[in-house]
C-alpha cells in the first residue's frame, strides 16, 4: 500500500488530486484500489492539514479464486504430455502409471492414503495461516519440530500404556510445532518482521538441530546409523487397517480438516481470520484484535504441521531420521494453494498428490 501525505492547498496536494482523478491514471490503475481520503489534521507540535492519497493493490475477485486451480489443472495435463514425449516416453503410459495403477489394487490404494496423511496436515496448516494473511512458509520446520518431540517422548516413555503414550505423542507433536512457530509469530505481531523470511530461515535451523541430535546424543547405539533409537511400543500409532501402513495419523488428519472447516466457516474466530486476510486495516477499524488473532493463527498452524511430524515418527518410521519430511512442508504450500485455501479443497489436493506420489513409486 502507498500513502502520500502533503499539505492541503500546496502545489503537491493539487498535483496529487489532479493525478489521481485524471483519465489516463484511472485507466492505468484499473486493477488497483485508488481513493482520495481527503484531509485531516496532523497531530504534532505544528498542526497542519494534510491530504492523503491511498493506493493499494486490489485483491482478486472472490469468485475467481476457486477457479484458479480448476484452470491450472487442465493446463498442466495439456503441457505435461509434451514434456514426456520430449523425453522419449509414452505420455499415456505415464498417466496410467500415475493415476490408474495406484488404485488398481487394495494395497496400493491404501498406500495412497498413507502418502496423503502428512500432506493433509501440512496443507491444512498452511491453508489455516494463509486464510488470515499470515504466510507461514515454515511448515517444513514445524514438522521437524513435532518429529523431534515425538522421538524424544517415544524414547523416555518406556513401558507406557498406549492409552497414555499415544495422546502424549499427539499433544507433544502439536506443542512442539506451536513452539517452533512462536518466534516468527512474535516478530510479526510485535515488530512487523516479514514471516516469510523468518519461517523460511527457521526451516534451515531445525535441519541442523536434527542432524546434531542424530549424529550425536541420539545416534542409535546398535546400528550406529544417524537415526534415533526406536520409540516405545506404547507410543506407536495403531493401524487403521491390519497388515497395512495406514495408521491413526490419517484419522487425525481427517478430523483436523473437518475442524478447520468448522472454524473457518461457522465461528466468529473464522470470520475474524478471513476479515484479517482480506484487509488488516479494515479488520482493525472493525474492532478486531488483529495481532492477537494472527498470533493464535500462527501457533495453531505450527501445531498442525507438528502433528504431521509426530505421525511420521509414531506411525511410519518409529524413530527419527534425517529425511523424515523430504519436503512435505513445502508440498503443503502447493496443496493449500491448489485447494484454494479451502479445507476440503486441501483434502482433495492432498489425496491427488498422494496418488501421484504412490504412482511414482509403483
Amino acid at each position: 500500500m502507498k500513502l502520500w501525505l502533503c499539505q492541503t492547498g500546496s502545489q503537491s496536494s493539487t498535483k496529487a488530486r489532479s493525478w489521481a482523478s485524471s483519465p489516463p491514471t484511472r485507466q492505468l490503475l484499473r486493477n488497483w484500489d485508488c481513493s482520495w481520503l481527503g484531509q485531516r489534521p496532523e497531530t504534532s507540535a505544528r498542526r497542519t492539514n494534510v491530504s492523503i492519497l491511498k493506493i493499494e493493490r486490489a485483491p482478486a475477485p472472490m469468485w475467481l479464486r476457486p477457479l484458479i486451480p480448476v484452470i491450472a489443472i487442465p493446463i498442466t495435463f495439456i503441457i505435461t504430455p509434451v514434456l514426456i514425449m520430449a523425453a522419449g516416453a509414452n505420455p499415456f503410459q505415464a498417466y496410467f502409471n500415475f493415476l490408474v495403477l495406484p488404485l488398481s489394487t487394495k494395497v496400493s490404494a491404501i498406500e495412497v492414503l498413507v502418502k496423503s496423511t502428512p500432506l493433509l496436515l501440512t496443507g491444512a496448516a498452511v491453508a489455516f495461516a494463509f486464510n488470515a494473511g499470515y504466510y507461514n512458509i515454515g511448515a517444513e520446520g514445524q514438522l521437524y519440530a513435532g518429529a523431534i518431540m515425538a522421538a524424544w517422548l517415544g524414547i523416555i516413555l518406556k513401558d507406557v500404556s498406549p492409552i497414555l503414550g499415544i495422546p502424549a505423542m499427539v499433544i507433544g507433536g502439536f506443542a512442539a510445532g506451536m513452539l517452533w512457530a512462536l518466534g516468527p509469530a512474535l516478530l510479526k505481531v510485535k515488530l512487523n518482521v516479514d514471516e516469510v523470511v523468518t519461517t523460511l530461515l527457521l526451516n534451515s535451523v531445525i535441519l541442523f538441530v536434527t542432524s546434531f541430535v542424530l549424529n550425536g546424543p541420539w545416534r542409535d547405539p546398535i546400528s550406529m546409523w544417524p537415526q534415533s533409537p526406536d520409540i516405545a511400543s506404547g507410543t506407536v500409532f495403531f493401524k487403521l487397517i491390519a497388515r497395512s501402513r495406514l495408521h491413526l495419523g490419517f484419522l487425525i488428519a481427517v478430523i483436523v480438516i473437518i475442524l478447520e472447516w468448522i472454524v473457518l466457516t461457522k465461528t466468529s474466530f473464522g470470520l475474524k481470520m478471513r476479515a484479517i486476510g482480506a484487509s488488516k486495516e479494515g479488520a482493525r477499524f472493525a474492532g478486531i484484535k488483529v495481532n492477537k488473532t494472527v498470533l493464535t493463527v500462527a501457533l495453531v498452524s505450527g501445531g498442525i504441521a507438528g502433528l504431521a511430524g509426530a505421525g511420521e515418527v509414531a506411525g511410519i518410521h518409529f524413530h527419527l531420521i534425517d529425511a523424515i519430511s523430504d519436503g512435505l512442508g513445502y508440498s503443503g504450500i502447493v496443496i493449500a494453494t491448489l485447494g484454494a485455501l479451502n479445507p476440503f479443497g486441501v483434502g482433495i489436493a492432498a489425496l491427488f498428490m498422494g496418488l501421484i506420489d504412490t504412482g511414482a513409486q509403483t
